[in-house]
């Protein structure tokens, strides 16, 4: 009886990992013993970073609309209170897309939020 040499699969394993470790420096990308501990390392901090890049995104957004809703005489959070007591849902990616690139449409926005709140408040 022949023995089984686990040739076709286990190369195939191991060219599939091999495969994610280009463009590696030195032995990480050809060396498949040190590539399996820095792809694994690599394939979770891609996992954490796609929940990161959210979070640095929402905090990118809320100080641009801070800034802009300042430069028109109101505070981030009584904008955002205005607009949904208002009734305006615009998320916080448009709204700082607009007080980036739409100066007037904002300051109409502002406009409506100040309307909204009660006059102690701005």
């Amino acid at each position: 009886m022949a023995r089984a040499k686990r040739g076709f699969k286990a190369r195939r394993r191991r060219k599939k990992l091999l495969a994610l470790a280009t463009g590696f420096r030195g032995t990480r990308k050809n060396c498949y013993g040190t590539a399996v501990h820095v792809v694994r390392r690599a394939l979770k901090f891609s996992y954490r970073d796609r929940r990161v890049k959210k979070r640095e995104f929402r905090s990118l957004w809320i100080i641009r609309i801070n800034a802009a809703a300042r430069a028109a005489g109101m505070k981030y959070s009584e904008l955002m209170h205005g607009l949904r007591l208002k009734g305006i849902e615009l998320d916080r990616s448009v709204l700082a897309d607009m007080a980036l690139l739409d100066e007037p449409a904002f300051a109409a926005l502002v406009k409506e939020a100040k309307s909204a709140l009660p006059a102690a408040a701005h």
